[in-house]
């Protein structure tokens, strides 16, 4: 009898965890024969081993910690080798987002790393002009290699590790050291701007599955990878939206979280919350669902990000200001996300059912530019993106700001203007022609969302988690 194949997947983020555990990915992969062994947040091993385990799926500690020891180890060297990953794609790309983290560092880092800029600005140059530069900085980086799983690689023998990113996080030690024992190594796109926002591998690859073919542009002409290389298997998150597995009926949403059914609902996700409030764009809703200004009664729903959970008190500050704003308004609603556990942290699948819901049912989707205008094209609703500007930024001297209305040039933003999937609303005059057009005419922009996303997705039929497990198991030699 033939030994099976194995693969590990590193699943150290909630997006992870619902890309290859909440999809037909790992399915995928046990009926071809192949045993899947996930590598996760050590302390929440008990709950996945529960929730996802079985004869064909194991769970191991992700070593997390040890991994962060070890980045403490020469530690101002791999963070500029980080940064310089982060920010060096090459010039054939839109580098917008790159562009602002930069500008963003340039603010917040402390005076002993800014010293060293202007050399950081030449070796961006380079990078961002020479393919060689950039693969002379991988290899650079693989000389940090703490082989911390070496127990694990000896015990299953895997013949493919995968992550959920291109050792843009933790996982580039899983892929290093895989890389050092010559074990096949694959990287799976979990998020929309990863492309074009984190770029340059943090080691070499041999392969890797993305959404569509914008990214795959974006990681030939960004990050040298070449067109055998890459695999478009759309996003199989989004699978379970199609086929509604995690809908409540709209009584039970709308009861949970005290909507008044005979109101129209303005769904607000907030969003770029590392770069700028968001409290200025909910004011001017709050403000227009209190005064019945909008062409039909509303109510408004605002989803709290992730960030707004971290110990940063400015972004708690904004998060309280909102809760105070629902308290203040009986037409406004907050909904929080709902976490995971350890290091997988609030971008979890725990509430799928709840962002599911929050999109069918809302009659107008609004966010800054946030991944969710793809998963609101999902469920064709119409979309505003509601970039008005905060007049003091963050109001810190240490805090960088970035004006909403300066975003729409960042890749993923730009591809959504310029599809026309949606509105954009810099004022808070744009902002209610913006809701009330859309209340008027719900079906107005639907071919142009529809063909968006189809661009950004590729797969809308639910296949997407097949789809990416069948080329995984072709990875493996098509399992046992």
């Amino acid at each position: 009898m033939s030994t099976p194949k194995r693969v590990f997947i590193s699943a150290d983020h909630g997006l992870a965890v619902i890309y290859f555990l909440q999809s037909d990915v790992v399915p995928t992969l046990t009926a071809g024969g192949a045993e899947v062994v996930i590598l996760t947040d050590d302390g929440l091993r008990p709950q996945m081993l529960e929730r996802f385990g079985g004869p064909q799926v194991r769970i191991e500690g992700l070593r997390l910690e040890a991994a962060r020891r070890y980045a403490e180890q020469r530690k101002d060297l791999q963070w500029w080798l980080a940064f310089l990953r982060r920010v060096g794609g090459s010039r054939r790309i839109n580098t917008a987002a790159m562009d602002s983290y930069i500008r963003q560092v340039a603010v917040e880092e402390p005076p002993r790393r800014l010293v060293l800029m202007p050399l950081a600005w030449l070796a961006i140059a380079a990078l961002r002009n020479s393919s060689w530069a950039r693969k002379t900085l991988v290899r650079t980086q693989e000389r940090f290699n703490p082989m911390l799983y070496g127990d694990l690689f000896e015990s299953y023998h895997p013949d493919l590790v995968v992550a959920s990113t291109a050792g843009w996080r933790m996982d580039r030690y899983l892929l290093r050291e895989a890389r050092a024992r010559g074990v096949r190594t694959a990287a799976a796109i979990v998020g929309w701007d990863n492309p074009s926002s984190y770029s340059i591998p943090g080691s070499r690859l041999d392969n890797i599955t993305c959404w569509s073919e914008p990214q795959k542009q974006e990681l030939i002409l960004g990050s040298d990878w070449r067109p055998e290389q890459i695999h478009i298997g759309g996003i199989p998150s989004y699978d379970g939206y199609v086929q509604g597995r995690w809908l409540m009926p709209r009584e039970e949403y709308f009861k949970l979280h005290g909507l008044d059914p005979r109101r129209k609902l303005l769904s607000y996700a907030c969003s770029f919350v590392s770069f700028s409030p968001n409290i200025q764009n909910i004011e001017v809703l709050a403000d227009l669902v209190a005064r019945d200004a909008l062409h039909q009664p509303s109510q408004l729903l605002v989803r709290l990000h992730p960030n707004h959970f971290w110990d940063v008190d400015l972004f708690v500050d904004e998060r309280e200001r909102i809760r105070r704003l629902a308290r203040q308004n009986p037409h406004v609603h907050v909904v929080e996300p709902v976490p995971l556990g350890g290091e997988l942290g609030y971008y979890s699948g725990e509430d799928m059912p709840e962002k599911a819901s929050m999109l069918a049912w809302s009659d107008v989707f609004l966010t800054v530019y946030s991944t969710m205008v793809v998963e609101a094209a999902v469920h064709d609703r119409p979309i505003v993106s509601a970039c008005i500007d905060a007049p003091r930024g963050w109001g810190r001297r240490r805090k960088y700001s970035l004006p909403l209305s300066r975003i729409g040039d960042w890749p993923t933003h730009d591809r959504f203007r310029r599809a026309g999937a949606g509105r954009v609303a810099l004022t808070a005059q744009d902002l209610r022609q913006a809701i009330d057009a859309y209340l008027q005419d719900p079906v107005a922009d639907r071919e142009a969302r529809r063909a968006f996303l189809k661009r950004e997705i590729t797969y809308t039929d639910a296949s997407a988690g097949r789809r990416t497990g069948e080329y995984l198991l072709d990875l493996l030699g098509g399992g046992a």
